[in-house]
């Protein structure tokens, strides 16, 4: 077992922030990643969950206009308002699986066989869904109602299954309860805030008595490459969905599942 470095935080960092908001997994590769570095040890899972931190700073930065004007019509606009009730209600119910099923998440299922087969098996979905025609009737994040944000909400419970992909979960869900698929990206990113927040927060928490003043250098280096990575991949991500499907990324999870199948079984 290798000790974590600052090399594997730099490739690490790069890998989280290339893939957090792709519907890829970014756990998933990290998890691989961790398995084929030899640091997929405990402290190894930690530092690989509190480098998230660094992708949602990013997402804030992105959309540092629209938090502002939330922030600042959350008193007197009713849209403001919404939208904030909407990103709550989603919030939620992977808040409380999440709590409920943190033990059993990373006891059992942080393994490169489980993750290979959550990425073919979401690959697939992605490539069915890509291929039904639709007719969106949501195209913007403020015409989402609260049944819109609940059904995303529970589409995201998947993604505690290491290998589904929090952001093919929600976005996928979301082109299916009827959004379009720029909308449904825009409304993953926002709830990817406080939900990452809160998963890491409550993990470190969990995790605190593994850490020691040591590991700061090392843990600040993922964050900055994270935050660095992820804020060109946001950019890059929306104006590909702009243009293009997710069926390329359906078969690429498909792809990478069969081969870490054949590495590791």
């Amino acid at each position: 077992m290798e000790t974590l470095g600052i090399w594997h935080a730099l490739v690490l960092g790069i890998l989280e922030g290339l893939t957090e908001f792709l519907p890829v997994s970014s756990t998933g590769h990290l998890i691989i990643a961790n398995d084929l570095m030899g640091v997929n040890d405990a402290r190894g899972k930690v530092f690989t969950i509190a480098i998230q931190l660094g992708a949602i700073l990013a997402v804030a930065i992105a959309y540092r206009e629209k938090l502002i004007e939330v922030l600042i019509g959350l008193p007197s606009r009713e849209p403001a308002r919404r939208f904030v009730r909407n990103v709550l209600i989603a919030f939620l119910p992977a808040m409380v699986l999440g709590v409920l099923l943190h033990g059993v998440i990373k006891t059992l299922l942080f393994s490169p066989l489980t993750v290979a087969v959550a990425l073919i098996v979401g690959g697939v979905i992605i490539l069915f869904v890509e291929a039904q025609p639709r007719r969106p009737r949501v195209r913007d994040v403020d015409e989402m109602s609260a049944r819109d944000a609940l059904m995303v909400g529970l589409c995201q419970c998947c993604a505690l299954f290491p290998g589904v992909s929090r952001a093919g979960a929600t976005i996928i869900g979301g082109m299916l309860t009827g959004l379009s698929r720029e909308t449904a990206t825009r409304f993953s990113f926002f709830l990817a805030m406080p939900t990452m927040a809160a998963a890491v927060t409550y993990d470190l928490y969990k995790s605190a008595d593994l850490l020691s003043l040591a590991d700061v250098p090392v843990f600040a280096v993922g964050f900055v490459t994270a935050f660095v990575t992820a804020l060109l991949t946001v950019r890059a991500l929306l104006a590909y969905v702009s243009r293009y499907s997710f069926a390329p990324f359906g078969w690429y999870r498909i792809a990478l599942g069969i081969v870490v199948l054949w590495y590791f079984w």
